[in-house]
């Protein structure tokens, strides 16, 4: 249900949130962050700071100051200050204050009356110079008014886990060529236990009806607050500007921070606020040219859309290939800022179709993590690549054994995300066999995949059980997408993935000794691959336990022995709480003897592989649909997909509604078994671009050729996607009686193009292709 305090602009490009209330401050910080996938700086206006979670996350920073969770590092905030009008200072409140999101700029706003002066202030995060962040604050007097503006760096932060920094230390030094600008104030520090070195510099600019102004600033200082002050009196119709920069450089960026800093700084106050946002702006027109998703009919789908959109790509660590996304991105630091299943289903599909190079150090960060991966597999008796659950820059496991807290009880609760929760490995596998498929980078496969999809498959086939009474392979002891339920076996899911993993590392293999037989013996030599471990493979592919449809009720069984468990739905057992936040899950939850998942499993099957028939896929999506609670904001955006393939649009369009706001209505709770999980849900911004594409377009790839099976929400008039498949750019739209299928590449490439299905019939790919097809109608 929307937000009323929430509006849109006609043109479908900003948000507004208006009538600040306290309870909106963690979901205003999160929502119109700024960021760039090097660091996110929460939407938070000048004054707020640790109280109001005013943050700035910073990539490849892990530390653990608490001896149990290892993070990334929120920095000092240098972009901090106070405004006092006549003697009181100004604060957010009430139906005159406004924030928002400009998602064509990536730009933060604020707005604000008073009875002095109004306020106009933005905040970017550069996307030239991604180590940047810039803030402008413009007032202008509607009467006479003394002002009283203090800029500055607070190092009093908000983290979630403690203290990173065992050093600290302040600077102050001279800018060249900064035309009225201050100097360049530094706080620079150190992590206590990863020992990285960290510099934030801060410099201001104020501006008087459009002049810079001399520095007539004095010093303030305390102990974790430094900058300037300086007092004006304006006249009605004065105009003053605050322009304000902040760099942040680490010792893992492979330069000196403090000497990056200067660089950062030195650009920013000699380029001026106009010039930077121009930069800015260009960079974001490019990036929506690629990459927008046109909705017509429905102007909160589209904005949301591009709400989501927004976000999966902010979360990106586009500039490395090393660096996991976040499954809150860099809004916070839950979750660690660390990469899960997520990254590679549910962020990764709209890179793989848009631009496919950041596809690719999606992948590549799994090949670099690859000894973190096998270290695991080796710590826990197994052979090959046990992936992290949790992962951050070794790849190492950084999910803890004790994750939540039974609230009852203030007992911690011991889970086994990061042993039982094996289908991670398989659902990398699974990535990279779709990243050949869509781009054609078999070079990719040669250098990097190869390697990991042989060390997976090795893992599947030691963690596998060979049942000799039963002649078959299966697993035991698992965690399958659905944790509310651990220590199941055969969970139906984990066992398509593993034996998907297999077939692919098998196919892998044989195009190597057929194409490129001296790499394959590279990787043989390396890894120590024995020539009977592809046998195995081989032997898993036909031998491993797929559970079936029952012949019944064509429903596939979760794992071994749900269907015992007892049979109530989500309403039921949330009645049966003695405390809101409550766990649900093992190993004594409300869920745990129940029917009742926590998102979507057997349909999450489905969505991996369209191989059932449609009407196994609508009885069990029918059976687990009213079961599932929807606890992961992964699950709105499966059963949406699934919802659209067995013709249900309805209700494929109500649970994409509820993935796409899942952020922007602040649905879903910030705090679990008593740990902070708030934040931006990237895995849920990035899975609003796979259910268009996927459920409400249609495509898939099918012997090597695109194909489109819309389902379009009676709500929508058509829908735009620009897309890009085996290196070529195409674009679609679908309204409810046709297809059109455009080729935005050199018309000489046209013959070279593969032919296209839409629905059952294959066409010739031409410039423009039209094919008359019926996406709208009754749900069946």
């Amino acid at each position: 249900m929307k937000k009323t305090s929430i509006s849109y602009d006609p043109g479908g490009w900003i948000i507004r949130e208006t009538g600040y209330t306290p309870d909106d401050t963690v979901s205003i910080g999160s929502n119109f962050m700024v960021g760039n996938g090097y660091l996110g700086y929460r939407g938070t206006p000048l004054e707020w700071g640790r109280e109001q979670y005013a943050a700035c996350v910073v990539t490849d920073t892990y530390d653990m100051a608490d001896g149990k969770w290892r993070e990334l590092c929120t920095v000092p905030n240098a972009l901090s200050g106070r405004l006092v009008i006549d003697g009181a200072a100004l604060e957010a409140a009430g139906a005159d204050t406004v924030f928002g999101l400009d998602l064509a700029e990536g730009r933060f706003f604020r707005t604000q009356e008073t009875a002095a002066l109004t306020v106009a202030e933005e905040l970017v995060a550069d996307q030239v110079d991604l180590h940047l962040v810039a803030r402008r604050v413009v007032l202008t007097a509607v009467r006479p008014a003394s002002i009283t503006l203090q800029a500055g760096i607070d190092s009093d932060i908000w983290s979630l886990n403690g203290n990173h920094f065992s050093r600290q230390q302040w600077a102050v030094e001279a800018l060249p060529q900064a035309d009225h600008a201050s100097g360049l104030l530094r706080c620079d520090l150190q992590t206590g236990e990863s020992r990285i070195d960290i510099s934030v510099g801060h410099a201001a600019r104020i501006l008087l009806n459009g002049q810079p102004v001399t520095n007539e600033s004095v010093d303030i200082t305390n102990e974790s607050w430094h900058g300037i002050g300086q007092d004006f009196s304006l006249a009605a119709g004065d105009r003053l500007e605050l322009e304000l920069y902040m760099a942040v450089y680490s010792s893992e960026d492979g330069i000196d921070p403090v000497a990056g800093v200067r660089t950062s700084i030195q650009r920013a106050v000699s380029s001026g606020w106009s010039q930077l946002m121009h930069e800015s702006r260009e960079r974001w027109q490019q990036f929506w040219e690629a990459t927008d998703i046109r909705i017509e009919g429905d102007h909160e789908a589209q904005v949301t859309t591009r709400f989501n959109i927004y976000h999966n790509v902010i979360a990106a660590p586009r500039h490395s290939d090393r660096l996991p996304i976040g499954a809150r991105g860099l809004s916070c630091q839950a979750y660690q800022g660390a990469a899960f299943w997520d990254q590679e289903i549910f962020n990764m599909p709209m890179f793989l179709y848009t631009d496919p190079g950041v596809a690719r150090n999606i992948l590549a960060y799994r090949y670099h993590t690859l000894p973190g991966a096998r270290r695991k597999a080796q710590r826990l008796g197994y052979r090959g690549a046990f992936y992290a659950w949790i992962s951050g820059k070794t790849g190492d496991e950084l999910c803890p054994d004790y994750f939540f807290v039974d609230v009852l009880t203030g007992r911690r609760i011991r889970n086994h995300f990061n042993d039982w929760q094996i289908h991670i490995s398989p659902d990398i596998a699974y990535a990279i066999w779709e990243y050949l498929e869509a781009t054609g980078d078999w070079e990719f496969v040669e250098q990097m995949g190869a390697e990991v999809l042989f060390e997976i498959a090795r893992f599947c086939f030691s963690h596998l059980y060979f049942k000799k009474d039963k002649d078959r392979y299966e697993t035991i002891r698992l965690l399958g997408p659905d944790e509310y339920h651990e220590n199941v076996d055969n969970n139906a899911f984990t066992n398509y993935q593993i034996q998907f993993a297999c077939r692919a590392a098998v196919a892998v293999y044989e195009r190597l000794q057929r194409d490129n037989p001296d790499r394959l013996q590279e990787i043989v030599r390396q890894i120590g691959l024995e020539p009977a471990e592809t046998d195995d493979w081989r032997d898993v592919v036909d031998r491993i336990y797929l559970p079936q449809p029952t012949l019944a009720g064509q429903l596939i069984e979760q794992f071994d022995g749900y269907f015992q468990l007892e049979d109530v739905f989500p309403q039921e057992v949330a009645a049966r709480l003695k405390d809101p936040g409550e766990y649900w899950g093992w190993p004594n939850g409300v869920a745990v003897a129940t029917q009742v998942l926590k998102q979507a499993d057997v349909i999450q099957l489905f969505v991996q592989h369209d191989a059932f028939p449609i009407e196994v896929q609508k009885a069990n999506y029918e059976y687990y649909a009213p079961r599932t609670q929807h606890g992961s904001s992964l699950s709105p955006s499966s059963y949406a997909i699934i919802a659209a393939r067995v013709h249900n649009r309805q209700q494929a369009y109500d649970f994409f509604m509820k993935s796409n706001t899942v952020d922007l209505y602040n649905t879903n709770k910030a705090v679990s078994g008593g740990t902070f999980i708030g934040g931006i849900h990237t895995a849920a911004c990035g899975a609003s671009w796979k259910v268009l594409f996927n459920g409400f377009v249609g495509f898939e790839i099918e012997n090597s050729c695109m194909r489109f099976r819309p389902r379009l929400p009676d709500q929508w008039k058509s829908i735009t996607v620009p897309f890009v498949f085996r290196g070529q750019p195409y674009r679609v739209t679908v309204t409810a009686g046709d297809v059109l299928l455009e080729f935005g590449g050199d018309p000489q490439h046209i013959t070279d193009l593969p032919k296209v299905l839409i629905g059952d019939t294959e066409y010739t790919m031409q410039e423009s292709l039209r094919v008359p097809f019926a996406s709208g109608g009754k749900d069946d």
